[in-house]
């Protein structure tokens, strides 16, 4: 390949990641280079799979258990985000300042962990699924940080993921769906 195919080829990889993404319904978010892929999962559903009601609204709406390994060497502190795409990405979970040692988050307990944020909701700490109509994606992003990070509790989604930006190690993600009953 010439020096302006390679060029012309990566803008294209781009291009293509891109447009993956929007098809999925989210926004593209870069990795860092060099970042590390943790696994995310969770006891009570698998990737892709129903988030039982005792999570939604439609039940206790208690904050499921998550379990997380693959974490970076130096991660200091974590957090997790968790979003509707399918709502323009509601914010359902910001929780900032988890221990760099945790590695799972009990159920109905993750808000006592870390450092709870305000949700799409207006309330502060885990607010579950309540799809107003169809079946929604409900994606769980958890990244580790090399350092803890200074925000204010009444900060948005964006300004979190502005904070972690310079400290991202790596991150790990989980999706599960659910649609309202009857």
């Amino acid at each position: 390949m010439t020096p302006g195919r390679t060029g012309m080829a990566r803008a294209g990889l781009v291009g293509v990641s891109l447009a993956l993404a929007a098809c999925a319904g989210g926004q593209a978010e870069a990795t860092p280079e060099g970042a590390t892929t943790m696994r995310l999962t969770s006891e009570a559903f698998e990737e892709d799979g129903p988030i039982p009601p005792r999570y939604t609204c439609d039940g206790d709406d208690l904050s499921p258990p998550l379990a997380w390994d693959g974490v970076p060497d130096g991660t200091a502190a974590f957090v997790l985000l968790v979003e509707d795409p399918d709502a323009g990405g509601f914010v359902h979970w910001q929780l900032t300042d988890i221990p760099g040692d945790a590695r799972e988050l009990p159920e109905g307990v993750g808000d006592a962990v870390g450092m709870p944020g305000r949700n799409d909701f207006g309330r502060t700490g885990w607010a579950g699924p309540c799809p107003p109509s169809g079946e929604h994606r409900y994606v769980f992003t958890l990244y580790a940080l090399s350092e803890p990070m200074p925000v204010d509790d009444d900060a948005t989604a964006d300004e979190v993921r502005e904070a972690i930006a310079p400290r991202q190690l790596g991150d790990g993600r989980l999706t599960g769906v659910y649609a309202r009953r009857g």
